[in-house]
């Protein structure tokens, strides 16, 4: 890794941000209208208790199967990615997504739907091929304002999204935004067909071992390393919680603050907004200032009041308080994957994505059942009614996460205190101050 990035590998990250963008586009064109189509296919109004509490259920399941097939997925294709380059992941998710947004719109059942889920869910490796991108064109020192950056483009594309798929489902019916969303997912795919370069090159790939590259290997590739494990954990919870809103987001705001898919998409615009801002204009002087630990905590405890303040409001408009502190959340990520980058070398980088993958996958598989059945149990329990129960779980658990990555940093920064040879560096990276002999 030279010490500048060079023409085309800053030609590269600009590609790599378009496609995430487009990507998340299409990701974001969705989320008003598939809650409401699964409730459509299951039979129901959103005003009616039991018809949420049975589309939360399906919901649930659906959102088990895509993460069931991102957990085997995740990890070969990082480690495919490894051995043949991170452009044809991308291309493969982008036209693997299109198909899958194509056979939702001609979704006659849940059956149906479901086959639409599992391609989804196998092709969804953007995120992770894109995070190993990064790290391949960057040197440690600028990771966390790139991945800032690429927050950023998920961001824009989650601002954009909603609100267009709002408004398309409220005009053109519930299956028009998925016509829309794969429009833009093989718009995408051809566009890196064309433009995309390759980031990693040929003499840095390694060979592909399954026996590493399955989820259970690329598990212990995280937990049977102390620099990956503590962190890699808090990852892990801080992802779980995370799928509570896409889980229970629309479900609830619909019931709890009768909102119409147009409200919906703004709001989930809104969000996005605030995390773009957050990427934009804040992670690089507030890593500057705080350092990368540092920058963690902030996110993790910023993360655990949005939630909280989500679960409290009582009306649509307090709702939107949490947003400030949804912001500051947006600040962990591209804290956290700049201190687990450097930590591994650069042939491990798609491996160690593919494992954070496999790992927010195991949340995946958790989460949407674990916060639907939350919110259903206490929207229809009585006396027990708490609509945003799922929401403070979401925010005990980031709690949590919050306890274990600032144990993983307090051993890490003792360990560094102590243990250094003279003259010795610290890991790149990390917040600790460099010895001098």
């Amino acid at each position: 890794m030279t010490d500048e990035p060079n023409s085309k590998a800053r030609g590269g990250f600009a590609f790599i941000l378009v496609t995430v963008m487009l990507d998340m586009l299409a990701v974001g064109i969705i989320i008003p209208v598939l809650p409401k189509l699964i409730l459509s296919l299951t039979g129901g109004e959103a005003s009616d208790a039991a018809a949420i509490s049975r589309a939360s259920v399906a919901a649930g399941v659906l959102g088990v199967a895509w993460a069931f097939m991102q957990f085997i997925g995740s990890p070969i294709l990082g480690g495919l990615s490894d051995r043949f380059g991170r452009r044809p992941i991308v291309l493969f998710s982008n036209f693997g997504l299109a198909v899958s947004y194509v056979l939702a719109a001609l979704a006659p059942g849940l059956a149906w739907l479901l086959l639409a889920r599992l391609i989804s869910g196998v092709s969804a490796a953007s995120q992770s091929t894109a995070n190993a991108y990064i790290a391949d064109v960057t040197p440690p020192e600028q990771r966390a304002q790139r991945f800032g950056m690429l927050g950023a483009a998920f961001g824009l594309g989650f601002i954009l999204g909603p609100a267009m798929g709002g408004i398309v489902a409220h005009r053109f019916g519930a299956d028009a935004p998925f016509w829309l969303a794969g429009a833009f997912s093989f718009a995408n795919g051809l566009y890196g067909l064309f433009i995309l370069p390759e980031s990693l090159p040929k003499d840095r790939r390694v060979p592909f071992r399954l026996r590493q590259s399955n989820p259970l290997g690329a598990l212990r590739f995280l937990t049977g390393r102390p620099d990956l494990a503590g962190l890699s954990a808090a990852y892990f919870l801080n992802f779980l919680a995370h799928v509570a809103l896409p889980a229970t987001f629309v479900l609830y705001t619909s019931y709890r603050y009768h909102w119409n898919d147009e409200q919906v998409g703004a709001a989930l615009a809104a969000v996005g907004l605030a995390s773009m801002c957050t990427q934009l204009l804040l992670v690089k002087p507030l890593v500057a200032r705080l350092g990368e630990s540092n920058a963690v905590r902030l996110g993790l405890g910023c993360g655990a009041m949005t939630f909280l303040l989500y679960g409290l409001a009582p009306t649509g408009w307090w709702f939107f308080a949490g947003l400030a502190f949804g912001a500051l959340w947006g600040i962990y990520t591209p804290a956290n994957q700049a201190l687990l980058t450097a930590r591994v070398s650069p042939e491990e980088q798609g491996r160690l994505q593919g494992a954070l993958g496999a790992a927010a996958s195991v949340g995946g598989l958790i989460g949407p059942l674990l916060f639907t059945q939350t919110f259903a149990f206490f929207v229809r329990k009585q006396p027990w009614h708490v609509p945003g129960a799922s929401f403070f779980l979401a925010s005990l658990l980031l709690v949590c996460a919050l306890l274990v990555a600032w144990r993983a940093l307090a051993r890490e920064a003792a360990r560094t205190h102590l243990a250094p040879a003279p003259g010795s560096a610290p890991v790149v990276g990390s917040d600790a101050p460099a010895t001098t002999g």
